[in-house]
Formats: structure tokens, sequence, C-alpha cells
């Protein structure tokens, strides 16, 4: 134990007793800014040390709620200070996709961001579309890959889970070789991804350089015996990547019925070139996500009114909520608590519903007719998984989703499974993040363990950070097109940040968790105590100085310093 020094004196104005910390009364006295301290609310430091400050590293909620697993608060640093290509770099060790996800991402991250609590969260995406496009356009090239290993991994699909998965991969050393199905890499980020949300060009840049790596990728070929592919390949290991490209079907009474038609199939032929005459009147069903973008795209395909017709209301929808408000936005009307009964000639018969005490939609017996040129079926997608059922071992669940282990392995030893094709929110960034764990758990496979995720650290909560240190910085903004001049054609709707605009937004982030040296500790210290090391070395506490008065405690910022009890026969 360290007994209290007379080190104080040695600078100005020091002294726990002068310190405003938890404990003490901020009560000043006749003009004197001295805080008076009330020792029956805690005890102080005493003769004896109990508690030493310790440095840590805590995990941010950006980053916890990251499917990519993203270290977000790290590259937002070296953006921060204008080190672009160190910032895309280090982003892109998790996540091969910027410029794709700051577009089409639903930035989970932003929901969970420290900075909502205090103002508005960091617009995160937003710098990470900005660090994309940077990359593409100065032609940054992938990190390095560690030597080749000699081992070859069969990929079976090119969407988000397939492409994060070759990269991955590649830069552990493997071959990598993808079989499509289609003509293009990107699975339903070309196909069922609307140009205006995600400008193809984009998407192709960014494969591009995950090719340049010398992943091979062989289009136009839909595999039909896996085994087969994988002897006559000589691949060590096969990731089942498929996607969600097959559109549910509803029974719906239909007589002479108009034109009827998946959004899956719209999307991907709107995809592909093909502009097909949908009529004047057009109803989507449905309420999600691919609802939304149907609805759109049948605006730009000439429609005059599109009328999204669902069963619940919109506190229940599972579309995004800003999906929805751009939908609104560009004159698209939504018909809440509404299911589709019969479709004779162009006369939909729709009834009303109602939800019960549990939020289920529950028929009234109220019906009403509609007309339309053309019915959209948006009700969700599910992956084409039969070809597997040859394979021993393989199990699968009531959805035809591949039932896989901890690691990612299906009843097939080397056969692993990830994506759409197996259960859970069907997203880019979850399937880009499972492609990532698939990754490592194949590499743990070829190398004869097993890859084991390391532990975390606790989450940073908003209550934990002392912000009276941070200076107001307004929230940045994308500029957009006006809803009035969107319809017209399939031109991006939001334009990204300039780099002036995607630095200071960057500066708002508050680095839960995690040290930036700002020197408040080092400066706060009244004992001396705290020896500075460098840029990027951070410090050091000399506990042969420190009394536990917590002072560099409660001027952290970013609670990157907690207070430990006294370890028994510690260092001084």
């Amino acid at each position: 134990m360290v007994r209290r020094s007379g080190a104080s004196a040695s600078r100005p104005g020091g002294g726990a007793g002068l310190r405003a910390r938890r404990g003490v009364a901020m009560m000043p006295k006749h003009g004197d800014m001295t805080p008076v301290v009330d020792l029956t609310r805690e005890k102080g430091t005493g003769p004896l040390r109990t508690r030493r400050p310790l440095y840590v590293d805590l995990l941010p909620p950006c980053r916890a709620a990251c499917p990519a697993g993203e270290d977000i608060q790290g590259w937002l640093a070296f953006a921060q200070a204008g080190q672009y290509r160190q910032a895309w770099e280090l982003l892109v060790r998790e996540n091969p996709l910027p410029a794709v996800h700051g577009r089409v991402c639903y930035h989970p991250c932003e929901s969970h961001c420290n900075r909502g609590e205090y103002d508005e969260p960091v617009s995160i995406h937003a710098i990470e579309r900005f660090l994309g496009d940077l990359a593409t356009r100065e032609g940054w090239p992938f990190p390095p890959a560690v030597p080749s290993t000699g081992k070859r991994v069969l990929i079976v699909g090119a969407g988000p889970c397939g492409l994060s998965a070759a990269y991955h991969l590649s830069r552990l050393g493997h071959f990598v070789e993808v079989h499509e199905a289609g003509p293009v890499a990107g699975g339903m980020m070309h196909f069922g991804i609307p140009a205006y949300r995600l400008p193809r060009e984009v998407l192709r840049k960014e494969v591009e350089r995950i090719e340049a790596m010398g992943v091979r990728f062989i289009f136009d070929h839909k595999v039909e015996d896996l085994l087969a592919e994988k002897e006559t390949g000589s691949f060590d290991a096969v990731l089942v990547a498929i996607g969600a490209q097959v559109g549910k079907h509803v029974d719906i009474p239909a007589r002479d019925a108009v034109r009827v038609l998946d959004a899956v199939s719209l999307l991907r032929g709107v995809a592909g070139g093909e502009r097909p005459l949908l009529g004047r009147r057009v109803v989507i069903y449905g309420g999600g996500n691919v609802a939304m973008d149907a609805a759109r795209t049948a605006k730009r395909l000439g429609a005059e009114e599109a009328l999204i017709v669902y069963r619940r209301d919109r506190a229940h929808m599972p579309a995004r909520a800003f999906e929805a408000e751009e939908a609104l936005s560009e004159g698209i009307r939504i018909r809440w608590l509404s299911t589709i009964k019969g479709i004779s000639g162009e006369e939909l018969t729709v009834e009303r519903m109602e939800l019960d005490s549990s939020g289920r939609p529950r028929p009234t017996g109220q019906f009403e007719t509609l007309r339309a040129d053309a019915v959209v079926l948006a009700i969700g997608q599910e992956t084409d998984s039969r070809f597997l059922r040859r394979v021993p071992g393989i199990a699968f669940g009531k959805d035809g989703t591949v039932i896989v282990d901890e690691n990612r392995m299906t009843g097939h030893p080397g056969i692993f499974a990830g994506g759409d094709a197996v259960p859970g929110e069907q997203t880019v960034t979850v399937a880009v993040g499972q492609g990532k764990a698939a990754a490592r758990s194949i590499d743990g496979w070829l190398r004869g363990g097993v890859y084991r995720e390391p532990p975390r650290p606790p989450v940073v909560s908003f209550s934990m950070l002392h912000l009276p240190v941070y200076r107001d910085v307004a929230p940045g903004r994308q500029p957009e097109l006006p809803p009035s001049a969107r319809t017209s054609d399939f031109a991006e709707v939001v334009a990204g940040l300039s780099e002036g605009e995607a630095r200071r937004e960057a500066q708002r982030c508050f680095s839960c968790g995690i040290c930036f040296e700002c020197d408040n500790c080092y400066a706060a210290c009244p004992e001396d105590a705290i020896l500075k090391l460098g840029p990027g070395r951070r410090y050091r506490f000399l506990y042969d100085r420190c009394t536990g008065c917590a002072v560099c405690f409660e001027q952290c910022p970013c609670h990157a310093i907690e207070m430990i009890p006294e370890p028994v026969g510690g260092e001084g």
C-alpha cells in the first residue's frame, strides 16, 4: 500500500481536495470555487490507498452492434485526423465492401451510438461510404495476404456472404474459387437492391478488388452435385453461401386475374435491363423492405399509382422506418390493416384486418374492392437448397435453411454454410459478417483446429461517459434528390459527404471505452502519477506516486480508466 505523499504541492493548484470527484459536494462559498469536501458522503483517499486506477479498453456500443464486426471507433479515429487510407485499411480488415455498406446497410451501429443520447448519432454509414468511394477513386488495393497455405476452398454463391468469405479466406492464404449461378457477382445486392440505392458500378468496383486478390469466379454455373464438384476441383472445404432469391407465393383465389408477379422477379428483371409494363395502377402486397423497393421501382417504371397493401399497422411493419418514409415521400400510398382475399379481373377484394392483444392481425369480415392493372407479391424470399438434399449428413429447417453448428459446419465434414442459406436475419451486413465468421471457422478446420472468438469486454453505456469536455459538432447531412426529381429514372437518390463533411462528422465520435490521448488524466492528476508515453502509446500509471484519488477516472471522457480494488501485496 502507498502512503499519501505531499507530491500534490509540486503542481500549482494540486491536491485531491481541490478536485471535483464523486463524493465531493460542489458548494462554492463566498465566491470561492474550491469545492467543500463532505467526508460523510465518501471516504477519502486516507493514509493508505484502497483502490487504484487502471487503463482499459472497453467495447464501444457501435462495434458491439455491428453484424460485420467493424472496428468503428478505430477507423473513425483515423478519419478524424484526415488519415483516410489508414481508416479504410482498418475498416476493410473486417468488411471488404465499405462503399456498398455505406449505401445499403441499415446501420444498427447508429441505433446504439451513445452520441444519440446526447444529440444525434454519428452518421457512421455516411463516413463509411465516403471512405469506400475514396478508395475506389484512388485505386487503393487491399492489404497483402499471408503466404499461401496450399489449401483450396469452393464457395457456392457470389452474394455478400460468399464475397466476404472469399476475401477473408484469401487474406488467410487459401485459394478460393466461387461458383455462381448468375452472370455477375453480387447476388441480391445486384439483382434485388435497386440502382437508385446501389449503383451497379459501385458494386462492380468493390468486387473487382476482391478478384484482384486472386479469387477465381465462374459465372453462369449452377451447382447441382456438390460432392462431385468438390472432388473434381480437389477442394479441401466448401462454403454454401446461396441467397434467398426465390419469392414466396401465397394462395389467392384468382379468376381472369390481372398480371400477378413476385417482387424478386420484378427487381431481378429490372436489374437485368428489363422495363416491364405494369400499367397505371400497381398494388404491392407486403410490408417489408422488398415491398418498398418494388413500389418505388413501379413508380420509376411509369405507374401513376403504387399502393402497398399490408395486413398489419405501421408499428408492426417489418420494413425499416426510413425505407417507408422514403417511399411515402415519393408518392407511394400504404393501406394498413388490409389483406387481399381474391382477384377477379382488375378487381381486388380486400378484407379489413384488426390487431389482437398480441399484435397479430385477425379478419373483421369487412370487405372492399380495389382496382389494379398489376399485383406484385412481396411476402418474403426463400433459398433453393434442393441440391444439398443429396449430400449425406446435411439437415434442414422447416423453411429449407441449412442447419449448422457453432462453427457454421453442416452435418457433412468440411461443408459449411452461411448467409441466407442458414436461419437468421437476411440482410447484407449480417451476410457479410457470417461470411467472415465462416472463413475463420474454415481456416481453423483446415489447420486442424477450431477457431474461437476472443472474449469481448463490457460495452460502454452513455451513463459511463464524462461528457462536459466535448464541444458540440453539428451532425452532417447527406444531400438527397428532391422527391419530385426521383421517380423519372433510377439515378442514385442519396449523395455522399464531402471530405470536410466526413471529417467533421467523424469528429463527433465519443470514442466510447477507448483512450484517444486527450491528456485529461495527465493534466488532472494532482500527484504527477501519470507518465505520458508519446503519440500512439498512451500513458502509464506510476503507482508509487498514486494515492487512488480517482481524479483521472472522473476526468476521462470516454471511460478508458476504471478504479479497481488495491491488489493485496500489489506494486507500490
